[in-house]
């Protein structure tokens, strides 16, 4: 065989009879001679492709999802998608148009746009000569797109999945692939009067899903940034203090001070001067006056125009009617770098998930802010296209309504059929397709069981264990009149119904 010569070429001895083996078994048996190292290294090579073929490697294959990820059951679709139609029927409401963007984006693209949180962004390997990272969140990719198509207004809704290389915490809706549900609105207007629609869409989500009592936190990162430089804070460690600052609503101010110190190396009288001022009670007006007249936040500019803004925003969420929902909180800080102004917070306050001893706190659902500057970083001339937005912590939001639901034992439909097209006799499945083939081309959603011969009590069974509301039942008799036996499921009322009549009575009796 011509594939034992080059071993013979090398000086190694054929076995006889080895000619008339099977490659595998031939190079076995050059490897048992200590002179046929090179078949012995292509036995190693192939014992691997081996063992994959064996039962034994099956048995150590683990059949699970990623880390932070889940896969979703048709009853938790159906609550997921009964929150999306929820949400995505208030930004319509608001007149946002929808886009969609990659799932990747170029990594240059991303980095440098989230601070501390870069290093949770997913690299991808290079393919074709382009550096690629899976998409952080929805607000960076919106940015490049309005840069890219030189798109100066626009008010957009976008909810696509997004990915983090975080630590999961699944019982609190924290995964490293979820979706974010975003409203944003781009272009040149009067001050705060599109902050004020994205705070009041945050209040009417929140209040149309009946996730208990809520509270939006608001601050400004002009005033944070005034607050900083009067503590006596570097510029080049803004966006770090502010990271710190964020995790107040997690850590207790000695915990945050510590790290301010011992990580960040502020000096200890800076950070109690920053303690003083996050520390102070959050309110509404009544704070922003104490502030302007603060004999040093007054003085700095950025700080006043903050507090300037702030104001205002607060005299329209009053005409909205949802400023007692507001809070203006100087411990809010939000550490991504890309936010310049007006920033908000939405927390529940009382955990939703009440049937349980020990209910786990959420923490916020829905976030958000200005970005003036984040459009003008990807446009070639610097352009600057002013923006405002707020993302929806959907996952989050699934997670309590999934408890909410298991608590309580609901019942959740997962399809939407309204009609299922039964029989009592047998061998009228023709009669049975005919029907239902009208009956779709009518537009009613409509099942059947796939038997020929299905027995009556089964049937109305499936409806039962389903939730589907109407039967639509034929027989020799009915077939004969031209009627088809509609039977309410549910108080098992029968009525017979004309049959080209009978798409529209179960339109009608579904709405009525």
């Amino acid at each position: 065989m011509n594939w034992l010569r080059p071993l013979a070429a090398w000086g190694c001895r054929v076995p006889f009879g080895a000619q008339h083996l099977a490659p595998s078994c031939a190079l076995r048996a050059f490897a048992a001679h200590p002179q046929n190292q090179v078949a012995e290294g292509v036995v190693k090579l192939q014992q691997p492709k081996a063992q994959l073929g064996t039962d034994e490697g099956k048995k150590n294959f683990i059949l699970k999802t990623p880390k932070g990820t889940r896969d979703y059951s048709p009853k938790q679709m159906a609550i997921r998608e009964k929150v999306f139609n929820t949400i995505i029927s208030c930004f319509k409401r608001h007149g946002a148009e929808v886009i969609d963007t990659p799932v990747f984006e170029l990594k240059e693209t991303l980095m440098g746009k989230y601070g501390e949180d870069s290093k949770l962004i997913y690299d991808l390997k290079d393919q074709g000569g382009e550096l690629l990272s899976l998409r952080y969140d929805l607000t960076v990719p919106f940015a490049r797109y309005l840069a890219m198509n030189k798109i100066t207004n626009i008010k957009r809704y976008h909810i696509a999945k997004v990915y983090r290389r975080d630590n999961p915490a699944m019982t609190r809706g924290r995964y490293r692939e979820f979706y974010q549900c975003d409203f944003d609105i781009a272009g040149h207007f009067d001050p705060m009067i599109p902050d004020a629609e994205c705070l009041k869409i945050v209040h009417e989500i929140l209040s149309m899903l009946q996730l208990g009592d809520f509270l939006i936190k608001i601050n400004d990162r002009r005033i944070l940034n005034g607050m900083f430089a009067v503590c006596g804070i570097p510029d080049s460690l803004f966006h770090s203090t502010c990271s710190t600052v964020d995790k107040l609503n997690k850590a207790t101010w000695e915990d945050v001070k510590n790290e301010m110190v011992g990580e960040k190396g502020l000096s200890p009288e800076a950070a109690d001067r920053i303690g003083e001022y996050v520390r102070l009670h959050a309110g509404g007006l009544g704070l922003i006056e104490q502030l302007l007249q603060d004999p040093k936040l007054s003085q700095n500019k950025l700080a006043r125009e903050g507090l300037g803004d702030m104001k205002l925003l607060f005299e329209y969420l009053t005409l909205f009617g949802i400023a007692d929902k507001i809070s203006f909180d100087l411990s809010l800080a939000r550490g991504l770098d890309y936010y310049t102004g007006v920033i908000y917070e939405a927390i529940l306050l009382q955990p939703q998930n009440a049937h349980k001893e020990e209910p786990v706190n959420m923490g916020s659902v829905a976030g958000g802010g200005r970005y003036d500057e984040l459009v003008g970083m990807f446009d070639p001339k610097g352009r600057k296209v002013p923006c405002v937005g707020v993302s929806i912590g959907i996952e989050r939001i699934f997670s309590i309504m999934e408890q909410e639901v298991e608590a309580s034992k609901e019942k959740i439909r997962t399809t939407e059929t309204q009609v299922l097209v039964a029989t009592p006799q047998k061998n009228f499945l023709d009669v049975r397709l005919n029907l239902i083939s009208e009956l779709w081309d009518s537009g009613i959603k409509a099942e059947m069981l796939y038997k020929k011969n299905p027995k009556l009590l089964n049937q109305l069974q499936y409806c039962e264990d389903t939730g589907i509301p109407l039967a639509a039942i034929i027989g020799e008799q009915e077939l004969k009149d031209g009627v088809v036996k509609l039977r309410v499921v549910a108080s098992r009322e029968e009525v017979d119904i004309p049959r080209e009549k009978l798409a529209e009575e179960i339109r009608r009796r579904l709405e009525s």
